[in-house]
C-alpha cells in the first residue's frame, strides 16, 4: 500500500489504457460463446440455441479446413525463418560498411516499407506482378511467355512470403544491429592481433555475440505461428488461389462475413486461439528458461 501510494499517478496514467483494452481487447470475448450456439443475429446470444460441440465438428469435417491449417502453418513458417535469416544477412552486411553516411542511407531505405500499411504495398504489388505489369514487361523483353503471377498457386504463395519478409524486414535487421553495436570492441581488437580477418571475426565474435537475440525472435516468434497476415493475404487475394494462400483469419472472414455461418466461424477463431495462447505460453516459458527473459 506504501508503494501504490507513492506511485498512484503512474497508474492513474496507465488507467485509460487499460480501460480501452477491457472494453476492445477483453470485451469481445464474451462473443466466443457464439462457438457453441446456432447464433441468429436478431435473437442475440441470450436467445440463440446451444448446440455444444457441433459446430466444432462442422468446421473441423470441412474439406477445405484441413488445407486452411495446413497454408497457416507453411506460410507461417517460412515467414518466420527468412525473418531471422534474411535481416541477420542484411545486419552482417552492413556491419562491415565503413561509410556510415551509406549505410544509414541504406537502413533508411530497408525500413521504410515497415511503416506503409498493406493498403498501399498491396495495391504495388499487385500492379507489379499484374499481366500487364512491369515484371511481365521485364519477362516479354527477354523474349519469355507472360505468367499469370496473382492467379497462380504455384507463385502467388511465394510473392506473399517475400512481399511480407520485405515490408517487416527492417525491424529485425535494426534490432540485430543494435545487439552487434553491444558487442565490446576490444573482442575485435583481440581477434585482429591473433590474425583473425573480417570473416572470422564474424564466424567466431559477431554471430555468438547475437545468438541470444536471435534465440529469443526465434522463440517468441512460434507464438504467432498460426498468425500467417490476415491484412495482407485478404488485400492481394482471390478465389483462384485460394487453394494455396487460404488461411485461418481469411477463412473465418469469409465463413462468417460471406456465408453468414457466424456459429462455425468462432468456432475456428476459439480453436485458433486456444492453441496460440497454448504456444505463446510455452515460447515465454522456453524464452525465461533459456534466455532468462520474462515481462515482469
Amino acid at each position: 500500500m506504501r508503494t501504490l501510494k507513492k506511485e498512484y499517478l503512474l497508474h492513474l496514467m496507465l488507467l485509460p489504457g487499460v480501460i480501452v483494452t477491457l472494453i476492445y481487447a477483453y470485451g469481445p470475448m464474451a462473443g466466443l460463446v457464439m462457438a457453441f450456439q446456432q447464433f441468429e443475429p436478431l435473437a442475440g446470444f441470450f436467445r440463440s440455441d446451444f448446440v455444444g460441440f457441433d459446430n466444432f465438428r462442422y468446421v473441423f469435417e470441412l474439406p477445405d479446413f484441413k488445407q486452411v491449417l495446413w497454408n497457416t502453418i507453411v506460410i507461417s513458417v517460412f515467414k518466420m525463418v527468412l525473418f531471422l535469416l534474411v535481416p541477420l544477412i542484411l545486419a552482417l552486411l552492413l556491419n562491415e560498411v565503413t561509410r556510415r553516411w551509406f549505410s544509414r542511407f541504406i537502413q533508411s531505405a530497408i525500413f521504410l516499407p515497415f511503416f506503409l500499411s498493406w493498403t498501399v504495398l498491396g495495391g504495388v504489388i499487385i500492379e507489379l506482378f499484374s499481366l500487364n505489369g512491369p515484371v511481365n514487361g521485364l519477362l516479354g523483353a527477354l523474349h519469355m511467355e507472360p505468367i499469370m503471377f496473382m492467379l497462380d498457386n504455384n507463385w502467388f504463395r511465394g510473392i506473399i512470403i517475400g512481399s511480407d519478409v520485405w515490408k517487416g524486414m527492417g525491424y529485425n535487421m535494426i534490432v540485430m544491429l543494435a545487439a552487434i553495436t553491444g558487442i565490446h570492441a576490444t573482442l575485435y581488437e583481440a581477434a585482429e592481433v591473433d590474425g583473425a580477418g573480417r570473416w572470422k571475426q564474424m564466424i567466431h565474435i559477431t554471430l555468438p555475440g547475437i545468438a541470444p537475440i536471435l534465440i529469443l525472435l526465434g522463440v517468441l516468434s512460434l507464438g504467432g505461428i498460426l498468425n500467417a497476415g490476415f491484412e495482407q493475404i485478404l488485400i492481394m487475394y482471390n478465389p483462384t488461389v485460394y487453394e494455396g494462400a487460404d488461411i485461418i483469419d481469411t477463412f473465418v472472414y469469409r465463413l462468417g462475413m460471406f456465408s453468414q455461418q457466424f456459429g462455425p466461424a468462432a468456432a475456428v477463431g476459439f480453436f485458433k486461439s486456444v492453441i496460440s495462447l497454448a504456444l505463446v505460453a510455452v515460447t515465454y516459458y522456453a524464452a525465461y528458461k533459456y534466455n532468462n527473459y520474462r515481462i515482469f
